[in-house]
C-alpha cells in the first residue's frame, strides 16, 4: 500500500497495546523520569501525561540539549516547569555531568512512597523509578546513562514478569532497566510532523519527502539562513528540489532526486550537523 504523502498515520491498536504495558510498570515505581526531545520540547510532551501516569510524581529531561541553543533552551525550560510545575532538567545522554542531580531528584520524589511503607511498619526500601516518553526521545540512552556506573541487576521482584529487570544504581535507587513508551495519541498533523522531524514517528507512517518539506517550510529566518550556508545554495531558495540540485543528486532526464534529498535533509538535521534548532 502506498503511503499518503502528506498525513501521518496511527495505529490505533499499537496504542492501545502500550498504554496496556505502561500501566503495568507504572504499578511497580515510586515516581517516574519523563523525558522529551530538546529540539520540539512542548511537541514531545504528552498532553494528558498526569492522567496516564495516574498523578504518579515525575519530572522532566530534557534530552538531547546537546542538539540546540542553550540560551534558547532556558526559555523553554521556564515555560515547562510553569504549565508542568514540576522540575526540569535539560541533559545529554553523551555527558554524566549532571548525573548526580538527576539521581538526587529521582530520589526525592519517591520518599512519599517511601514514608508510606514505612509508617505500616515495613523496613526502608530503595527508591524504584523509571523512564517514560514518546518513541526515540532518547530513553534507552538515559537509561544507559543512568546504569553505566552500575550494571549491577537485581532480578525480577516478586508479581514482576521476568522480562523487568532492575538495576541497582545506589544503594537507595533502583531503575526499572525497560523504558515505558508513551503511546502517541492525538491528532493534531502538525504536531505529529514535528514529531517525525526529530524521528518519534516510525518512518513506515510517513513519506520522507513530505516530511522533509514541511522541516524545510517550518524554519524561521534565522534557521532558513544556516540551512542555506550548508548546503552551500548562496541566493537560491530553500527547496529540496535546489539542494538535490547543487549536490547533484539527479534521476532519469538530469530531474532532482527529491527522495534521496529528503533522506539526507532528515538525517543531517537530526544529527545536528546543520545547526543547533529548537522548532516549537
Amino acid at each position: 500500500m502506498k503511503k499518503d504523502k502528506t498525513h501521518i498515520h496511527w495505529y490505533p491498536g499499537h496504542i492501545a497495546k502500550a498504554e496496556r504495558k505502561l500501566k503495568e510498570q507504572l504499578s511497580l515505581v515510586d515516581a517516574v523520569i519523563e523525558v522529551i526531545d530538546a529540539r520540539i520540547p512542548l511537541s514531545s510532551r504528552y498532553d494528558n501525561i498526569t492522567g496516564l501516569l495516574n498523578q504518579k510524581p515525575r519530572f522532566l529531561l530534557v534530552n538531547k540539549s546537546d542538539l540546540v541553543d542553550k540560551n534558547e533552551l532556558d526559555k523553554y525550560i521556564e515555560i515547562l516547569k510553569r504549565e508542568t510545575e514540576t522540575s526540569v532538567i535539560p541533559t545529554s545522554a553523551k555527558s554524566n555531568k549532571d548525573l548526580n542531580i538527576i539521581i538526587k531528584e529521582a530520589i526525592r520524589l519517591s520518599e512519599p512512597r517511601i514514608a508510606a511503607i514505612m509508617a505500616k511498619g515495613l523496613l526502608r526500601r530503595p527508591a524504584r523509578i523509571m523512564v517514560v516518553g514518546l518513541p526515540n526521545v532518547g530513553k534507552s540512552s538515559i537509561i544507559n546513562k543512568l546504569t553505566r556506573s552500575s550494571k549491577t541487576k537485581t532480578g525480577a521482584k516478586a508479581g514482576v514478569t521476568r522480562q523487568q529487570q532492575w538495576v541497582r544504581i545506589n544503594p537507595q535507587l533502583e531503575l526499572l532497566d525497560t523504558p515505558g513508551i508513551i503511546p502517541m495519541k492525538q491528532e493534531d498533523q502538525m504536531r505529529a510532523t514535528k514529531l517525525a522531524f526529530v524521528n518519534s514517528v516510525g518512518d513506515n507512517a510517513y513519506s520522507n519527502d513530505f516530511v522533509a518539506k514541511e522541516l524545510l517550510n517550518v524554519l524561521n529566518d534565522k534557521q532558513v539562513k544556516v540551512f542555506k550556508e550548508y548546503y552551500a545554495l548562496a541566493d537560491a531558495e530553500l527547496t529540496l528540489e535546489n539542494i538535490a540540485l547543487n549536490r547533484k543528486w539527479l534521476i532519469r532526464n538530469q530531474e532532482p532526486d527529491i527522495e534521496r534529498t529528503a533522506g539526507y535533509v532528515l538525517k543531517d538535521f537530526r544529527e545536528g550537523k546543520i545547526g543547533k534548532f529548537i522548532l516549537d
